[in-house]
């Protein structure tokens, strides 16, 4: 992979982190009428930011539909953002042209929920993981054949299987040739958007453990999207808790499961199942559905569910404070 990793794009100091985003916001317009008017916005991110250093791991979790895939492509830029800024190992890439932005798509790579509906069905596993070679442009076709094959080896797939097509392959090695297409480039960042998700639970432990060895080989960094907890406290090293296009609570791992601040937090891993049956926990049942987007609630966005809401809930936005030790909470009441 030395061949890989030489005509990449510049290299920024290793001490920025390898993705850093800043007030990122994408809101999509609601078209209507004959003219297609612009009636309304859905504010499916609206002013997160975050870090992700060399090697590490962020767990994105939160209920369906508060914007984290969302926030994982529109960081990728295959949205593209409505405003905020993403800098790619220090390199601001928010505005590049796609000419200019070109060498930096080598650097960040996506793996998809659903393994089948990510490959193309026409093509053989061997030509899905090469084609990103050809499209870089990086070697020649006997060395993109010998590149593919070490790929296949690395996410625990036979070489023989490069000749067959994406229907001949369980769920778990449809997504292992996902990932080894993310790994064709040698990125610095990865998206997970729910990689494991759509797979059995012990298929769902294998890529997790494929994942993690390959982070520690490769000193990758990941973007996980989940929302599922269990898996998210076991891969991450850092956590961010997203609601209603906003996060409302950052923190360590361990910090985050045995000491959270926001009310949010507190509900989802109350919810979470604990393998002891001897432990009971509390849980904090949520009332009413989860806001529209396209028309979120003043104030804090929480407010209407939150049990311990207060008048200043539902008229001011609570921005996130500090409480020490890069534990940061969006919530009057902390």
């Amino acid at each position: 992979m030395a061949e890989v990793a030489s005509k990449g794009a510049p290299n920024a100091s290793s001490d920025e982190p390898v993705l850093e985003v800043e007030n990122l916001k994408k809101h999509f317009p609601i078209q209507s009428g004959v003219l297609k008017r612009t009636t309304g916005h859905v504010y499916a991110v609206d002013g997160v930011s975050f870090a992700i250093g060399e090697g590490r791991t962020l767990g994105l979790v939160g209920e369906s539909g508060c914007g984290k895939s969302t926030v994982g492509r529109t960081a990728m830029r295959l949205l593209e953002p409505t405003d905020g800024s993403i800098k790619l190992s220090g390199v601001d890439v928010t505005h590049l042209s796609k000419k200019e932005l070109r060498p930096y798509r080598r650097q960040m790579q996506i793996i998809f929920q659903d393994p089948f509906s990510s490959l193309n069905p026409r093509m053989t596993a061997g030509e899905i993981v090469k084609e990103p070679l050809y499209i870089h442009d990086i070697g020649d076709n006997k060395s993109r054949q010998e590149m593919t094959k070490a790929l296949f080896d690395r996410v625990g797939l036979r070489q023989a299987q490069m000749n067959n097509y994406p229907h001949q392959f369980s769920g778990g090695q449809r997504q292992r040739i996902g990932i080894a297409r993310a790994l064709s480039l040698n990125p610095k960042l990865i998206v997970g958007d729910e990689p494991v998700s759509a797979l059995d639970v012990s298929i769902q432990a294998q890529v997790i453990n494929l994942m993690m060895d390959l982070q520690e080989e490769m000193n990758v960094a990941y973007l996980f999207i989940a929302h599922d907890l269990a898996v998210v406290e076991h891969i991450s090293d850092d956590v961010a808790v997203m609601y209603l296009g906003r996060i409302v609570e950052f923190a360590d791992k361990k910090t985050l499961f045995t000491n959270p601040q926001h009310p949010y937090t507190e509900a989802l891993l109350s919810a979470a199942p604990i393998p002891d049956p001897t432990v009971r926990r509390d849980k904090v049942i949520l009332q009413g559905d989860v806001p529209s987007p396209i028309n979120p609630p003043k104030g804090c966005h929480f407010h209407t569910r939150c049990p311990y809401a207060t008048d200043q809930c539902r008229i001011e936005e609570p921005v996130l404070k500090d409480l020490g030790g890069g534990h940061t909470v969006a919530c009057h009441l902390r």
